[in-house]
């Protein structure tokens, strides 16, 4: 069995620092096993990688590029919540937000870009519940922003023992 962070390696790929949340919130949240990621958006180095609405400014190619950026920001961030890849166990649920011009209906598409990427990093537990939706903007005129809800291995904690 292929580990995750082997995988991102044989893709070429790097997990990228946790992108600093854009307003009061953390990056990601963990319940028990379960980690929830913040919306993350398409950037590289603190730059988003594209603007504008989807149908318009954006084909689905480039979308699904952004998803697939997107979707590596949001491993990141429950990878670093989790101890590590490694430590993601399985992917649950993704949510992908599409900015779409009014009449664009290819969300489905646009959403795969994250969906195969997170196939391609964890195999069979990436496997997916998924939505994509379109809305009228997101922020920072962002194209695509992609949530997580992620299984990862439990927080052993430890008891001290009385004296």
């Amino acid at each position: 069995m292929t580990l995750p962070s082997q995988r991102l390696t044989d893709l070429g790929l790097n997990l990228p620092p946790v992108p600093t949340p854009v307003a009061a919130y953390v990056p990601a949240a963990r319940v028990g096993d379960l980690i929830y990621s913040a919306g993350q958006l398409p950037t590289v180095d603190g730059r988003l990688i594209a603007t504008g609405k989807v149908g318009a400014e954006l084909g689905v190619e480039e979308a699904a590029g952004c998803a697939r950026v997107a979707a590596l920001n949001a491993v990141a961030a429950v990878a670093a919540e989790a101890g590590g890849v490694d430590a993601v166990l399985q992917v649950i649920k993704v949510l992908v937000f599409v900015s779409s011009e009014p009449h664009f209906t290819g969300q489905p598409q646009v959403g795969n870009g994250a969906s195969q990427l997170l196939g391609e990093i964890f195999g069979d537990s990436g496997r997916h519940a998924r939505s994509a939706v379109g809305v009228a903007v997101l922020p920072l005129d962002a194209p695509v922003e992609v949530e997580l809800i992620v299984r990862a291995e439990p927080v052993l904690r430890v008891q001290p023992v009385a004296m």
